[in-house]
């Protein structure tokens, strides 16, 4: 599929590899698991009139790669089908407002940051 996931101790990380990579422009995106708000799968549409700082959009296929700016907020979506995406809010990360991306197994990836989000707030 060209995305991978890793979860660190501290952080998680969105890993782009073949042609998505290309198109966005960017190999991973890093995540301090600090910075998430909230993780759920849902569908996703894009803004009409999102600016690509730097990525790549075909929005009449549903297909979006890179770094994304509307209404003063940055997301980094990568997708090509906008069902069951895994959507992760983020407050104070250093660039990005929302990370929006497809994955083979998006409740379970959602259900682990979940987890590791919550135990990061109880201190284990």
């Amino acid at each position: 599929m060209g995305r991978t996931v890793r979860f660190g101790e501290t952080e998680f990380t969105l890993y782009l590899t073949g042609l998505h990579c290309f198109f966005a422009l960017k190999q991973k995106v890093t995540i301090p698991y600090s910075t998430i708000k909230s993780v759920f799968v849902d569908d996703f549409d894009a803004p009409r009139w999102m600016l690509r700082m730097p990525g790549t959009s075909i929005s009449p296929l549903h297909i979006y790669e890179g770094s994304f700016k509307h209404a003063d907020k940055w997301y980094f979506l990568s997708y090509e089908s906008r069902q069951s995406l895994v959507i992760i809010e983020l407050e104070g990360h250093n660039k990005y407002a929302y990370v929006i991306f497809q994955h083979e197994n998006p409740t379970e990836v959602a259900a682990e940051l979940r987890r590791r989000v919550r135990n990061l707030q109880m201190g284990d």
